[in-house]
């Protein structure tokens, strides 16, 4: 059957022999009748070419699975809504991937700022554990009681025998040495 033999026969005529015999060449002629029209609505939604005649092809199976489950009575508006659900599920798949895509960049991007930052912590207790190594012992002894094994003053000064203004100036000026010791370490690493 060519379908330039049946220019005469209508649409509806053409589903009428369909649903007395379901021989799919009657819906190859209506298809045929109307591929630039799916091809028009598939390039309006996806605005691709290759897209769009693949979306044409799957339409096309599309119509004919479904025109043998149900009775259709107005096959050119019922083909256009098929085309357009069709294209409109693949614009939201389009968009869902997209979307997923875009999270996992998020949270890989999320995850090697995480481990950067763990990275950058981890450096910089090495370099502080190094600087405290080279604080004189007073120094040493009085910050890291201070600050590592949170003791008061107080107790510094009944630990080291030192008075409690020499427990407050080693302190001072160890956290100040500290300072400017892991700051030249971090200089020489960056350079």
């Amino acid at each position: 059957m060519k379908a330039d033999r049946h220019t005469h026969i209508s649409d509806q005529q053409l589903l009428e022999h369909f649903y007395q015999d379901h021989n799919n060449q009657w819906l190859g002629i209506l298809l045929e009748r109307y591929t630039l029209l799916l091809l028009g609505v598939c390039m309006k939604y996806l605005k691709n070419e290759e897209e769009a005649r693949d979306s044409v092809q799957h339409i096309f199976l599309k119509v004919i699975t479904e025109m043998h489950k149900y009775k259709v009575d107005y096959f050119k508006s019922w083909l256009y809504m098929v085309a357009k659900n069709h294209c409109l599920m693949r614009l939201r798949d389009r968009q869902n991937k997209h979307a997923t895509e875009i999270k996992e960049q998020m949270i890989i991007a999320e995850d090697e700022t995480n481990l950067q930052q763990h990275l950058a912590k981890d450096r910089q207790l090495e370099l502080m554990t190094q600087c405290l190594q080279e604080l004189n012992n007073e120094q040493k002894q009085c910050v890291t009681l201070f600050y590592l094994d949170k003791r008061s003053y107080q107790e510094i000064a009944e630990i080291t025998g030192y008075s409690l203004m020499q427990v407050k100036s080693y302190i001072q000026n160890g956290k100040r040495n500290l300072k400017i010791l892991l700051e030249r370490k971090m200089d020489i690493q960056d350079q």
